[in-house]
């Protein structure tokens, strides 16, 4: 990567992790407060806490399609305008309905998909996985900032504070798309990150990738309802709201460090399904065992399974699922992934908050450790990837050779299994075995080498 795209890569991960940092810091703190607002019920506190996942995954597939069509900057500067607006809504609040409203509107400034089709507008092609990577760790590292950050926000500004803060990171945003981020110019076709509706319901409805969809909403059904519970819980241990930071820094600093082992195993050939299944089987450890804690020090114990078991598969979810989708439908896949991630959120909010109504927490906790059980099952059907491998190379120019048949000479490669053809940009997306691959018949069709 050169200094350029180094640049706008970090400033698009910049842009997300305060953008993130924005949604995720009121988790750990609403379920304790939520109360206090006029009101307020549990079910109503879920759906503040969740609801803007139900305008992210209505709007997400929508804002990229209309960024295609619109410069990608002006879509995002309205989605980043729209969290601005939601999170002051929220600010000025005294109320658990004019908390929901700001952060259902928080929700409609569905920019993730038009970011990362940005990224690949500002990149080259044989440096987005790396730009991929920088991403990732940026959304990543606002998630265990968000779990800390929020409850000491709380503690000196309150509730209010924390949406003004909200607001402050978003305006932030603005400055970094504004001042930062290069304005693209052209629109690239990178199906790793469009979405192609002829392909939509098709991969909707394929049953290697509907154990995927399912879990990611499964997993974030269950990072919503467990912040319903996590707060409640350390309260009635006797842990004060204004000491839950530190504790949630160590239990997620704790969870990294067990990880290493899951990690380097799933990178075995043939692992990555069975560590995910043992990762749903360490929810349903932490789930029972949370249920049963007698105590603080326990109930951190299960905490960090429960963490260690989100975190792996929160990695290892949509790596599984860009290996299984066929050549060039990446883009596709992940916005189905991404609606179904959302609408977890959602479900979970709103379900905790209503089992929470007419129950207690260990009730929320046996039905999420039974909805576990089933994923458990669904998981049975996951797909072994058996060292199947994306690849994305730049095309030479060939005098005189069709598409079709340059296609034909692509699949023709020992261990190229499926192949997608950008003509216009000489760009080809190509699934391939690693063990039969033979990289040097590949390289009389490249520029480079990805």
């Amino acid at each position: 990567m050169n200094k350029q795209e180094i640049r706008a890569a970090v400033a698009i991960a910049a842009l997300f992790l305060v953008r993130m940092l924005g949604l995720f810091m009121i988790l750990p703190v609403l379920p304790l407060i939520g109360e206090e607002l006029r009101n307020s019920t549990p079910f109503l506190v879920g759906l503040a806490l969740g609801i803007y996942g139900l305008s992210q995954a209505v709007l997400q597939i929508p804002f990229g399609m209309a960024s295609d069509y619109f410069s990608r900057k002006s879509v995002i500067t309205f989605g980043l305008i729209l969290f601005i607006f939601g999170s002051l809504i929220a600010a000025v609040g005294d109320d658990i309905f004019t908390v929901i409203l700001g952060r259902f509107i928080q929700g409609c400034g569905a920019i993730a998909s038009t970011l990362l089709a940005l990224m690949s507008d500002v990149t080259r092609v044989d440096h987005r996985s790396k730009a991929m990577g920088i991403i990732g760790s940026a959304i990543g590292i606002s998630f265990g900032l968000s779990i800390v950050l929020g409850p000491i926000i709380f503690t000196y500004l309150g509730l209010s504070g924390i949406f003004i803060i909200s607001a402050v990171l978003g305006t932030l945003g603005l400055i970094i798309l504004g001042k930062l981020i290069p304005t693209p110019i052209s629109i690239k076709t990178n199906l790793d990150t469009k979405v192609v509706l002829e392909k939509f319901w098709l991969m909707l409805c394929d049953q290697n990738l509907v154990p995927i969809y399912l879990g990611v909403f499964f997993l974030h059904y269950f990072l919503t309802s467990s912040f319903m519970v996590f707060p409640l819980m350390l309260r009635e241990a006797g842990i004060g709201y204004e000491a839950h930071s530190f504790y949630y820094f160590g239990v997620f600093l704790i969870s990294l460090f067990f990880m290493g082992p899951f990690v380097w195993l799933s990178d075995r050939q043939g692992k990555s399904a069975r560590v995910m299944r043992g990762m749903v089987f360490f929810l349903i450890i932490a789930m029972i065992g949370l249920a049963n804690a007698l105590s603080s020090l326990v109930i951190l114990a299960y905490m960090v399974v429960f963490f260690v078991g989100f975190n792996l598969l929160e990695m290892l979810l949509p790596a599984h699922m860009s290996r299984i989708v066929a050549a060039g439908t990446r883009g596709t896949g992940m916005g189905i992934y991404s609606t179904c991630q959302f609408l977890g959120t959602f479900v979970g909010g709103v379900l905790a908050g209503l089992l929470l109504t007419y129950a207690e927490i260990t009730a929320l906790l046996y039905v999420n450790a039974s909805i576990c059980v089933v994923w458990l099952l669904l998981c049975r059907n996951l797909q072994s990837l058996n060292g199947i491998e994306s690849r994305i190379i730049h095309l030479r120019t060939f005098d005189g050779m069709s598409a079709n048949t340059l296609l034909g000479c692509l699949l023709s490669v020992n261990g190229v299994v499926d192949a997608v053809l950008i003509e216009e940009e000489r760009v080809a997306y190509l699934k391939i075995k690693s063990d039969l691959f033979d990289e040097s018949q590949l390289q009389q069709f490249t520029k480079n080498k990805i």
